[in-house]
């Protein structure tokens, strides 16, 4: 499920330039124009990328960064209304592109009707019983005269009770809710590492039968993500394991550290083998990719091994435009910049990862295909997928020294045609001998 998929990440409140805090009360929707923040502009972006599912949250009502939810069943009024929301989707659907958002469902802000109840009513509310932890016989770092669980010691996130069953059948009724009022197409589950497993099991019965199709996606940081990625639990997570090894296996000319990790995960003895897993270079949360990187060269074999490696790949908004972002001081805000589409210039990592796209969405064996190493040192690694009788070569080069790297490998096949350059390499005796210049990715399909 959703292996043929190409996502594009947004982040909505930063693309769109919204107000720190969400200060006022939300727009009445009755009579309102349809008005959703992010502009159709995206979705023909999107399409022309190549790309044809997003990602895109936190959208539920907040009070600042979108993770502290006031209303779950509103957008955002800082990005509009639910009915222009529900006209974007239409479009994207329209467009071939599957709409994926955020459920926070670990916690809440302290604006959610529950925590404002146990406020006023405490010993005497209905809310008490929907947090976690709670005690009045402490004091929370907020002031209150009762302390709860928030998510990581960050106490304006109070944490949900999931194991309460109102607690759980409302946000069943949230999802069923953004379901039917806006047809999406799944969820990505914020801090799913944290989450009742319980609940997670529910959430994919329940959703499997309200839409065909549905995909949960969790965040997972850490762990064997089999405990996630399963029959019964989420469909894939995010993952994080990979994302380190690709930024660092470059920078220190070791590609034996990528390679490990999908022995790890993917091997026959590995962790998760069989699960597809999202796959990124950047995201709202982490630097962007351009300045992890020592060399902004490795861009291209970086952004060449995402989309031929197994798993889902994904794009962060404006990173097809080599912009850049870092966290300061403590802060996301970088990461999570206003962007105007008709202020950015297409640049040759644009078009090389509309090619990529297009490449992968064109071979059967990049998505689904069985992986198979074939050279590995510290600066160069070349694998193949394979499905039945098809077949693509990846070649990658860290070097950043002005020679070129020559190489000879295994090739089942005649020759291989270079699906970039249209460049045929000839196989003599089962061997095939390219040549690879500094800080390349290139990507061969066996005939």
């Amino acid at each position: 499920m959703f292996e043929d998929k190409i996502f594009y990440h947004i982040y909505p409140l930063g693309l769109c330039g919204a107000p720190e805090r969400n200060a006022s009360a939300p727009p009445a929707e009755d009579g309102a124009e349809p008005f959703f923040a992010v502009g159709e502009e995206w979705i023909d972006h999107m399409e022309g990328l190549g790309c044809n599912a997003v990602y895109i949250g936190p959208l539920f009502e907040s009070t600042t960064h979108g993770y502290d939810t006031r209303d779950y069943r509103r957008v955002d009024g800082r990005l509009g209304n639910n009915e222009g929301f529900s006209q974007w989707v239409a479009v994207c659907h329209a467009h071939g592109i599957k709409v994926i958002v955020d459920g926070v469902f670990n916690h809440t802000g302290r604006e959610f009707p529950a925590f404002k109840n146990l406020q006023e009513k405490k010993w005497d509310s209905w809310g008490k019983d929907w947090y976690c932890q709670v005690n009045f016989d402490g004091a929370s770092p907020m002031g209150d005269s009762f302390w709860y669980e928030s998510w990581r010691g960050y106490a304006e996130l109070p944490r949900l009770n999931l194991k309460n069953p109102q607690v759980a059948d409302e946000l069943m009724a949230v999802v069923r809710f953004w379901i039917e009022s806006f047809d999406i197409d799944g969820i990505r589950l914020d801090c799913a590492d944290m989450l009742d497993f319980d609940f997670m099991r529910r959430l994919r019965r329940e959703t499997g039968a309200m839409k065909d199709d549905f995909w949960l996606m969790g965040e997972v940081i850490h762990g064997d993500y089999s405990r996630w990625v399963n029959g019964e639990v989420l469909h894939s997570v995010t993952n994080y394991e990979l994302h380190k090894g690709i930024y660092s296996a470059h920078n220190s000319h070791n590609y034996f550290e990528m390679a490990h990790t999908l022995r790890r995960l993917f091997g026959d003895y590995g962790l998760c083998k069989g699960a597809v897993l999202y796959n990124f270079v950047d995201n709202h949360d982490v630097d962007r990719i351009i300045d992890k990187l020592t060399m902004e060269a490795d861009l291209f074999p970086v952004y060449m091994f995402l989309f031929t490696i197994q798993g889902i790949p994904s794009i962060y908004y404006g990173s097809e435009f080599g912009i850049h972002g870092r966290k300061a001081n403590g802060s996301d805000a970088p990461l999570r910049p206003k962007l105007e589409l008709s202020d950015l210039k297409e640049k040759e990592l644009t078009r090389y990862l509309q090619e990529l796209a297009r490449i992968r969405s064109s071979r059967k064996e990049l998505m689904y295909g069985e992986y198979l190493e074939l050279l590995l040192t510290n600066r160069q690694y070349i694998y193949s997928r394979r499905l039945q009788d098809q077949a693509c070569v990846v070649a990658l080069n860290n070097d950043d020294s002005a020679a070129e790297a020559d190489v000879n490998l295994p090739v089942a096949g005649s020759c291989m045609t270079d699906l970039i350059s249209g460049e045929v390499i000839p196989a003599e005796n089962g061997r095939a001998h390219i040549i690879m210049g500094a800080h390349e990715g290139r990507i061969y399909q066996v005939k």
